[in-house]
């Protein structure tokens, strides 16, 4: 069994890394951004005042920050962060040249916005789906048609896209390509392994870089701003090194396939429901327990509750609220449409 599988370790050029590698750094980056979400998340249930906005501008914060990352590793490390952290790097497809120019922004934006776009249609989807599970149809204008017909297309262009991948590796790991990845190949670029000459490269550009700029008073504000970038890529590359198999665990624990023994490990057993309903339960005073509504101020129409805060609402003001705001009305709480939950009230 070793000869059989000794070609997936050994390849012809010595410096092509092997499917192993390139496959356990595209999992190191996989695994930080669901980690990063769930403290976000945990810090906005704890004080939404302060964290919410954090939360619901996950999205566009990750983005910012993979920016700063990856523009610091591909500029001084030829490479993106988990790549380097394997001992990895980008050259030229053809020529073998490191990274530089076109091939330097058009990896970082396939770096970035790729994954970027794909969570932001990923969640689009899934409020897609939700509306479809409340039977909810609004008046649609001709350019939301169109934008429903996208969202319900993507499920077949990503699997296309997934079996073009898998082809890709399967090309890889036999010899028949030089990448493993087509996001690589629309980059123009592949992965190679790192030598003792590219870490004296990186050591001497690192050291170039910390001489103060001469000049204008515009080229020194120009370095002090790369400054601040450089130091804040440094910084989250140094906290992600020390805390990457931490981030692997949150992501393991958290994940869909261990979701059910971690709620049977951490839940606590449901309460028996009450022996005797008071008739009169409906017309205590407060927003959550009265007879109206916090939304709309009137008499609750179909009560809903929201299992995340325990406040009753009308269902159309809370539905309609939750999808533009994704948060409670009246606590903050991150809230998404599936946490609506219809209470019946007892017969006679």
């Amino acid at each position: 069994m070793a000869e059989a599988g000794a070609h997936l370790t050994s390849t012809a050029a010595p410096e092509q890394p092997s499917i192993f590698e390139v496959l356990a750094q595209e999992s190191l980056m996989e695994a930080v951004r669901p980690a990063l979400r769930h403290a976000v998340k945990v810090l906005a249930e704890s004080n939404p005042s302060r964290f919410g906005l954090m939360w619901r501008r996950f999205d566009e914060l990750y983005l910012l920050l993979d920016l700063l990352l990856q523009n610091h590793f591909l500029s001084h490390c030829g490479a993106s962060f988990s790549e380097n952290f394997y001992g990895l790097k980008r050259v030229s497809r053809r020529r073998g040249l490191p990274v530089g120019g076109t091939t330097h922004w058009r990896s970082l934006l396939l770096l970035c916005l790729a994954p970027y776009l794909r969570a932001k249609l990923e969640a689009t989807l899934a409020r897609q789906r939700d509306e479809e599970d409340f039977s909810i149809r609004l008046a649609q204008t001709r350019s939301q048609r169109l934008y429903r017909a996208a969202v319900v297309a993507y499920p077949y262009v990503s699997s296309a896209w997934q079996a073009w991948a898998f082809c890709q590796q399967l090309l890889f790991v036999f010899g028949g390509a030089g990448t493993h990845n087509p996001l690589l190949w629309l980059a123009g670029v592949r992965l190679a392994r790192l030598n003792a000459r590219d870490v004296r490269d990186m050591e001497l550009k690192s050291s170039r870089t910390g001489r103060p700029a001469e000049g204008s008073a515009a080229q020194r504000a120009w370095w002090l701003a790369a400054g601040a970038a450089r130091g804040a890529a440094v910084s989250l590359s140094s906290s992600l090194s020390l805390g990457v198999f931490f981030l692997q665990f949150l992501e393991w624990w958290y994940s869909s396939e261990n979701r059910d023994t971690v709620k049977n490990l951490t839940s606590l057993p449901a309460p028996p429901p009450p022996l005797h309903l008071r008739r009169d339960c409906g017309k205590d005073d407060g927003p959550a327990g009265g007879a109206d509504c916090p939304l709309c101020r009137g008499p609750r129409t179909n009560a809903t509750v929201l299992s995340t805060s325990g406040f009753v609402f009308c269902y159309r003001c809370v539905y309609a609220y939750v999808k533009a705001n994704r948060r409670c009305p009246v606590t903050g709480y991150p809230t998404e449409p599936q946490h609506l939950v219809k209470i019946y009230a007892p017969e006679g």
